[in-house]
C-alpha cells in the first residue's frame, strides 16, 4: 500500500515490519527514504529521477561507551516544507532559494536505556541532506561523540574523483585525482567533496551548517564493500573524542549533504551548501563590500624602481598606487608588516600585532592609502591574533582597515572550527572582512558570517613558487570539485605565462604554466568576493595583455550558470552581474574548438568582447561583435589555454 501525505511530500510503502518513509524534492526529481533495518538501524537512500544513487546506507554514532544507531524503531514522524529566499551578500548569486521539503524521522532504542535519536532529512530540486539530532535525555547529557560511522554506499562502481588527503591537521591543498571505487580503503582520508558521475546523475559528497563539531572526512568502507563511510576530525588532546557535547543541549551533527544535477558542472549553479547554513548573524550588511586586491606577497614583492625591498613602506605605496590607478578598492599586504614578524609570523616572544615593523610605517601607508581611495588588507598568523584578538581587532577598526588575512590554522577539529566563529563574530562587531588562509573548505558559513569572503582550501598559484604542480588539468578540475563548496582564495593574477615545457620553478616573480587567457577565465570560473590581482605591478605595465578585462571583472555575482564542460578536461560558466554576462572557459592539456549557444541572452542585441589565446601563452587576441540570444560563439581552446567575454549593452 502506497500513502502520500501532504504536496507529494513523503511516502509510506512496504510492510509495516519495513516501514519506508521517503521525502521528495519540490520537483519531484530527488528522493531520500528512511527506514530502520533488520537490526535496528537508522539507514537511508537516495536517488534521481527514478535511479538510485545511494543504497542503503547507516547512520551510526559511537558516544563514550557504546554506538547509538542498533535496536532502535521509528515511534514517529513529521512533515514541513520551505520556499524563502535569502540574500547573499557576496557569492555566486544575489540571492538563495530555500525551497524543499523536510522529514523528521523518530527512532527510539527497544530496550536498554531506550535513548531516542532522530533524522531530519530534506529533500531540494538540487540535492538531499539530513542531520542527527540526539535530543536532551538522560542518557546522553554531555555525551563524548566518538566516532560518526554514517555510510555513503554505492549500488555499483561509479567514476569519480576525490582529494586523498591523508591526514587530519593538513591546509587541505592537493589535487584531486580519479578514484577506483572498488579500491577505496579504510585507511584512506578524503577530503570534501568527493565528487562522482552514475551515468544517469552526478553527485558531490559535502557538509553544511558546521557549528560546535568537528569536520568531516570520508574513508572507504571497514566491510570493504562499495562506496565511503564519514569519519570525524579528532580532538587534539584525544585522538579517540571528536565532538564534546554540553549539557542542557541536544547533540547535533551538521547537515550530510548530497548535491545532485544531470552533470557535475550543473552542481556549480547550487546555492545547496548557504541554503543549509544557518542564517546570517550580521544585522547590517551594508559595510561589506567585495572586490579585488593587488597582493604583495606572490610576486615577491618585487617593484622594480625599489630593488632589494620587501615589506616597505614605499613598497606598499607602489602597490596601492597601481590599485588606484586601476579602480582596485583594495591592496592586500601580506607577512612581514608587523613587530616580530618573519618565518610566517608563529607565536614566539616580540610578535605584536598591534605594533608594525622597522621597515613599514602604518600609519603613514593608511593615510597614504585613504588619499587614494584604497583600503587596506592585513595578514595575520593566527596563534598571534588568538592573543590580542581584541585589542587588534579595534586597533584596525580605528585606522580603517578593511579586512584581515588570517593563516595557518591547518585544523578543522571541534575547537578550532568553534574558533573559526569566535574570529568571525568579533570580526564583524568592528567592521572587518576575513579572508581565512590555511583553512579547512566551505561548508556555507559565508551565509551565517557575510563578512568572510574567501577562504584558501586548496592548491591554488602560491604552488607555482615551488612545484610544478600547477598544471591546466588541476585548475580546470579545481572548477569540478572544489570550486563547487564555496569561495576559495586561489590567487590568479600571474602574467607569466609560459608552456609546460618551459615552465621553471622560481620563488620571486615565479611562472605561470598556462596561457594568459586561461589565467583570465579564473576572475569567472573560480568564485572570491576578495579577488586577488596577484603579480608585480611591472609585470602588469610590461605585458598588459587581458589587463583589460581584469579591470572590469566583478568579485561577486548575481547568477551564475554552466554552459559545457567535461569533468576534469574543460569547462564553459558564465555570470551575470547587473545587465552584463561574464564568460570564463578553461581547458586542460588538449586543444579544442567549442561552440557555445548563447540562449541565456536577453531578446536584445548586445555587444560581446572576446578573449582567446594568441599566438603564444602570453598572448591574447580581442575582438568585439553584436550578437543575441538567437547566436552562438565559437571559442578556439589552446592546450592549456582558455577564452573570456563580456556581453553588455554598450
Amino acid at each position: 500500500m502506497r500513502l502520500w501525505l501532504g504536496a507529494g511530500a513523503l511516502l509510506l510503502a512496504g510492510p509495516a515490519s519495513a516501514q519506508t518513509l521517503e521525502a521528495v524534492s519540490p520537483d519531484g526529481t530527488n528522493r531520500v527514504t528512511m527506514q530502520a533495518s533488520v537490526t535496528g538501524t537508522p539507514v537511508y537512500t537516495v536517488s534521481r529521477g527514478g535511479s538510485l544513487v545511494l543504497e542503503r546506507s547507516p547512520i551510526l554514532l559511537d558516544l563514550e561507551a557504546d554506538t547509538l544507531g542498533y535496536g532502535l524503531a521509528i515511534t514517529g514522524s513529521e512533515t514541513a516544507s520551505a520556499d524563502t529566499t535569502y540574500p547573499i551578500v557576496a557569492g555566486k548569486a544575489a540571492q538563495g532559494s530555500d525551497h524543499y521539503n523536510q522529514l523528521t524521522v523518530h527512532f527510539q532504542e527497544k530496550g536498554g536505556a531506550k535513548r531516542k535519536l532522530d533524522v531530519v532529512l530534506r529533500a531540494y530540486d538540487d540535492g538531499v541532506a539530513f542531520r542527527t539530532v540526539i535530543p536532551v535525555q538522560a542518557a546522553t547529557a554531555a555525551a563524548i561523540v566518538r566516532y560518526d560511522r554514517t555510510g555513503f554506499y554505492f549500488p555499483q562502481p561509479y567514476k569519480c574523483w576525490g582529494f586523498n588527503v591523508g591526514k587530519f591537521g593538513s591546509s587541505h591543498e592537493g589535487e584531486f585525482d580519479p578514484v577506483d571505487t572498488t579500491r577505496t580503503r579504510e585507511h584512506n582520508l578524503f577530503d570534501l567533496p568527493f565528487v562522482c558521475e552514475t551515468g544517469k546523475a552526478a553527485f558531490a559528497l559535502a557538509e553544511a551548517d558546521l557549528l560546535d563539531f568537528a569536520g568531516m572526512y570520508l574513508t572507504g568502507r571497514g566491510d570493504g564493500g562499495l562506496g565511503l563511510q564519514l569519519k570525524l576530525s579528532p580532538s587534539l588532546d584525544d585522538s579517540r573524542v571528536a565532538v564534546r557535547t554540553r549539557v542542557g543541549s541536544p547533540i547535533v551533527t551538521p547537515w550530510r549533504v548530497v548535491m545532485l544535477a544531470d552533470q557535475v558542472g550543473k552542481l556549480q549553479e547550487s546555492t545547496l551548501l548557504t541554503n543549509l547554513s544557518s542564517p546570517s548573524r550580521l544585522e547590517d550588511t551594508s559595510w561589506i563590500k567585495p572586490g579585488l586586491a593587488s597582493w604583495d606577497w606572490w610576486n615577491g614583492p618585487v617593484i622594480a624602481k625599489l630593488p632589494g625591498q620587501r615589506t616597505t613602506t614605499d613598497v606598499a605605496k607602489a602597490f596601492i598606487d597601481f590599485s588606484a590607478a586601476n579602480g582596485f578598492p583594495y591592496a592586500m599586504i601580506d607577512e612581514g608588516w608587523y613587530a616580530g614578524a618573519g618565518g610566517g609570523g608563529v607565536r614566539r616572544p616580540g610578535v605584536d600585532i598591534t605594533r608594525w615593523s622597522d621597515a613599514i610605517n602604518l600609519q603613514d601607508v593608511v593615510d597614504y592609502a585613504k588619499a587614494k581611495k584604497v583600503r587596506l588588507w592585513l595578514w595575520t598568523h593566527w596563534e598571534a591574533l588568538d592573543e590580542q584578538m581584541e585589542d587588534a581587532l579595534a586597533l584596525y577598526e580605528k585606522l580603517g582597515i578593511a579586512g584581515i588575512k588570517v593563516d595557518f590554522m591547518d585544523r578543522d577539529d571541534q575547537w578550532m572550527v568553534n574558533w573559526y566563529h569566535k574570529l568571525l563574530g568579533a570580526a564583524a562587531r568592528h567592521h572587518l572582512m576575513v579572508d581565512l588562509h590555511g583553512a579547512f573548505p566551505p561548508r556555507g558559513l559565508t551565509r551565517t558570517y557575510p563578512n568572510f569572503m574567501t577562504q584558501e582550501g586548496v592548491m591554488g598559484a602560491e604552488y607555482n613558487k615551488w612545484s610544478r604542480r600547477v598544471t591546466a588539468s588541476n585548475n580546470v578540475m579545481l572548477a569540478y570539485t572544489r570550486g563547487l563548496l564555496g569561495p576559495m582564495d586561489y590567487t590568479p593574477g600571474g602574467f607569466r605565462n609560459v608552456s609546460p615545457a618551459d615552465f621553471r620553478i622560481r620563488n620571486d616573480l615565479p611562472f605561470v604554466q598556462t596561457t594568459r587567457a586561461h589565467g583570465l577565465a579564473m576572475y569567472v570560473v573560480y568564485l572570491s568576493p576578495l579577488g586577488s590581482v596577484a603579480d608585480s605591478p611591472d609585470t602588469y605595465a610590461a605585458s598588459p595583455a587581458g589587463f583589460d578585462f581584469i579591470r572590469e571583472v566583478p568579485a561577486s555575482w548575481d547568477e551564475t550558470r554552466f554552459l559545457a564542460g567535461e569533468t576534469g578536461e574543460y569547462i564553459v560558466l558564465v555570470r551575470r552581474k547587473g545587465t552584463r554576462w561574464y564568460l570564463g572557459a578553461m581547458n586542460g592539456g588538449t586543444a579544442r574548438t567549442v561552440t557555445i549557444p548563447l540562449s541565456f541572452l536577453g531578446k536584445k542585441p548586445v555587444t560581446v568582447r572576446i578573449w582567446t589565446d594568441g599566438d603564444k601563452p602570453d598572448a591574447v587576441n580581442l575582438a568585439t561583435r553584436k550578437v543575441s540570444a538567437a547566436d552562438s560563439i565559437e571559442l578556439p581552446l589552446a592546450a592549456t589555454g582558455g577564452a573570456v567575454t563580456i556581453f553588455s549593452d554598450k
